[in-house]
């Protein structure tokens, strides 16, 4: 797969409106949150340290210039302590000016994400990403938290504006990292690229647990039967129901990976049937589903594994 044409495709077709919520610094007992809205979010360490909390995880230590990227509203919020029982004072954001010993500067806010790049990386990436400063194969942040640094100190509900497209920006550059580190679905580039699957698979992506037919699939591409699956397969290698069966096991891997119980996720993607679901997941996947669920619960708790649902990129 040529994974650069991938990320191609998702940056051009990736549609994102961002909102910065505010700008500024903690100090004291603080708490800060940006679930609760169904929105995408991020927040950007722009100086200090503090914690981010995750249900059923470990405290991640976040330090300057290190990113939060949630992909998905899922609870969480930051803290100035590990203990996620302190922390739960009041104090109010004051203005991003020096930051000294004890406080943290912040931005926070929202992204909502269009079209079917945007569906792609919300039912194929991690839930959320943590971004590290000393990744050196993001060194283009640096510049970027730089440019959100220079702007103008104002009130911390009332940012400046430039910071969204920085932000933005920054966002950009951390998918397409992501992207060619995950492999997200098989034959996905060749089918994503080809102009006459382009409304099938929007529909694949958003509704993968309606019962779709080999006839249903062709109608969406304005082709026969027969001519459907020979352009399908010339154009990824295998026939659609195969590639259909991947996608669905994916969406489900990654349901499980971020909470889902089994029946959550096979019925996500159209299984009523545990058993069924269960040979399914284990031909494309390589192992149970309960297995592979209690797997990923064990290294979330973990600080080491780059493939955990915080995806640490260091």
């Amino acid at each position: 797969m040529d994974i650069d044409r991938l990320v191609h495709w998702l940056l051009n077709g990736l549609e994102l409106d961002t909102t910065v919520f505010h700008v500024g610094k903690y100090c004291g007992r603080w708490r800060a949150s940006t679930s609760g809205r169904g929105l995408g979010s991020f927040h950007l360490v722009l100086g200090g340290r503090c914690y981010l909390h995750l249900r059923d995880s470990a405290p991640v230590e976040l330090g300057p210039r290190d990113a939060v990227f949630m992909l998905r509203d899922i609870p969480h919020f930051l803290s100035p302590s590990a203990d996620p029982e302190t922390g739960f004072g009041c104090a109010e954001m004051q203005v991003l000016d020096t930051i000294v010993a004890g406080e943290t500067g912040l931005a926070c806010g929202f992204f909502d994400f269009h079209g079917p790049a945007g569906t792609l990386m919300l039912n194929s990436f991690p839930t959320h990403l943590v971004i590290r400063a000393e990744d050196t194969r993001l060194r283009a942040a640096a510049a970027l938290f730089d440019l959100i640094l220079d702007e103008p100190k104002t009130h911390p509900d009332s940012p400046s504006p430039l910071i969204a497209r920085l932000v933005e920006a920054l966002f950009f550059y951390v998918i397409r990292h992501v992207a060619q580190r995950h492999d997200i679905a098989a034959g996905l580039l060749a089918v994503a690229q080809r102009p006459e699957f382009a409304v099938l698979l929007e529909h694949l992506l958003q509704a993968p647990g309606e019962d779709w037919s080999i006839d249903q699939m062709a109608r969406l591409a304005h082709m026969s039967r027969a001519r459907f699956c020979k352009h399908f397969v010339d154009a990824c290698g295998q026939p659609p129901a195969q590639f259909l069966l991947a996608l669905r096991m994916k969406i489900a891997a990654q349901k499980l990976h971020a909470g889902d119980t089994i029946d959550q996720a096979a019925e996500h993607v159209g299984y009523r049937s545990h058993a069924a679901f269960s040979r399914a997941f284990k031909k494309v996947i390589g192992e149970q589903p309960g297995a592979y669920r209690r797997a990923r619960r064990v290294n979330d708790h973990g600080s080491s594994n780059a493939d955990s649902l915080t995806a640490q990129l260091n």
